[in-house]
């Protein structure tokens, strides 16, 4: 009985996949709005005002059938904002991160309706901490700018044939990223 059930659930996953149409083709242009959950920055007490992670990202299909005529090649641009505020009695800083990159993306069709996709993004940091207060008088201000780079892995799942929602897990400007999918 066990068997034959998981005999059952592997022909229906292989059905699935064998019948799955691409959902992301070379000239497809697609807009990811996502909100972030979890990230390393501004963690801890006394933090205040925080702007949650924020990401838009654009993709635009550049090759087909690279594999198969499930596999695609996607490129974009993206840019991610975050911001809080530190603050210990009528003194602290206020802190923001911006980040504006490149993306590419291999797409691979496993299941109807659903984009999977992996790749990665290179980009420019920029950081910057400005003091405000009346406490001391020291008006600091700095920044800090770099490249960086992330891996990340994503899904998109389409309700219809031009509307979806997304989740991206990698870094960016957040560990995890979800949101809507907007598809032209």
């Amino acid at each position: 009985m066990k068997r034959n059930l998981i005999l059952t659930a592997v022909i229906l996953c292989i059905a699935i996949s064998v019948n799955a149409q691409n959902t992301f083709n070379k000239g497809d242009k697609v807009v990811n709005l996502g909100i972030g959950f979890g990230n390393a920055l501004y963690t801890g007490s006394g933090y205040t005002n925080k702007i949650p992670p924020i990401s838009a990202s654009f993709e635009m299909g550049i090759i087909d059938n690279l594999f198969d005529e499930k596999s695609s090649i996607g490129v974009g641009g993206y840019l991610g904002y975050t911001s809080a505020k530190w603050e210990y009695y009528d003194w602290g800083y206020k802190y923001s991160d911006f980040i504006i990159g490149a993306r590419g993306a291999f797409h691979y069709q496993l299941v109807d309706k659903m984009d999977t996709y992996t790749g990665l993004l290179i980009g420019y940091d920029i950081v910057t901490a400005k003091e405000f207060g009346t406490s001391y008088s020291y008006d600091y201000s700095s920044s800090a700018s770099g490249l960086t780079w992330s891996y990340f892995i994503g899904a998109r799942y389409y309700f219809a044939n031009n509307i979806g929602a997304m989740a991206e897990v990698g870094w960016g400007i957040a560990y995890l990223n979800l949101g809507l999918t907007l598809k032209f």
